[in-house]
């Protein structure tokens, strides 16, 4: 029973979230970001300031998880589901590129307006931050590794190289269309992911070879 409550909760909680990010995009797509309060956004999901405070710590963060969904965790999911013969490397690179590319990733219109506000460009690279434990986990498991330290450091690299490919690609971006143009990111960003991720491959491959000769250490 207290297993029920819990799983309960916690579909109510990822309820509340979607509301709030949903309304979130929505009001800044309609009014501009600049003319949105935490209580306006509050108030159109149908919760309290309070409430909101306790997911999101911005107006920012919340429009840019409408655009982000759950990818730090659709990323770590894909990483453990690789098959065995697709390597560590690989298998974290193409999760990487696939969740940042997908063909259902957020409207042209809702992109766009990330891309011309540094605010959100900002919020946007610090999300990329939040692959860090799920992808810690999914690495751990796929080395059947009991030393925490390698499947963290190799999270956290990762994401480091995803924030660098996301702060090249906004600011390419930002840079076009200051210059006056109508700009719609272009299809760089998984060669700058790919590009980003390269120096850590030796890194996973050393530590996917050193589980396979150590399967029990």
């Amino acid at each position: 029973m207290t297993a029920r409550r819990a799983g309960l909760r916690e579909q109510k909680k990822q309820a509340t979230r979607e509301a709030l990010r949903t309304a979130a995009l929505r009001l800044a797509l309609e009014r501009g970001p600049d003319n949105v309060r935490v209580d306006d956004i509050a108030e159109a999901a149908g919760v309290s300031p309070r409430t909101y405070n306790n997911y999101f710590p911005s107006r920012e963060h919340a429009i840019v998880a409408a655009v982000t969904g759950e990818r730090e965790a659709r990323i770590a999911a894909a990483v453990t589901d690789r098959p065995d013969d697709v390597g560590l490397a690989d298998a974290v690179v193409e999760a990487i590129v696939d969740q940042y590319t997908a063909p259902d990733e957020p409207a042209r219109d809702a992109l766009l307006l990330i891309t011309t506000r540094p605010t959100l460009r900002d919020a946007y690279v610090e999300a990329a931050s939040a692959i860090e434990h799920p992808l810690t986990d999914a690495i751990a498991e796929r080395l059947g590794d009991t030393d925490p330290h390698t499947a963290r450091v190799l999270a956290a690299s990762v994401a480091a190289a995803v924030r660098l490919a996301l702060q090249q690609w906004l600011h390419a971006t930002a840079a076009s269309a200051t210059a006056g143009g109508l700009v719609v990111p272009s299809g760089s960003l998984p060669d700058l992911l790919r590009a980003t991720l390269a120096p850590l491959a030796p890194a996973l491959d050393a530590a996917e070879q050193r589980a396979r000769r150590h399967p029990h250490r």
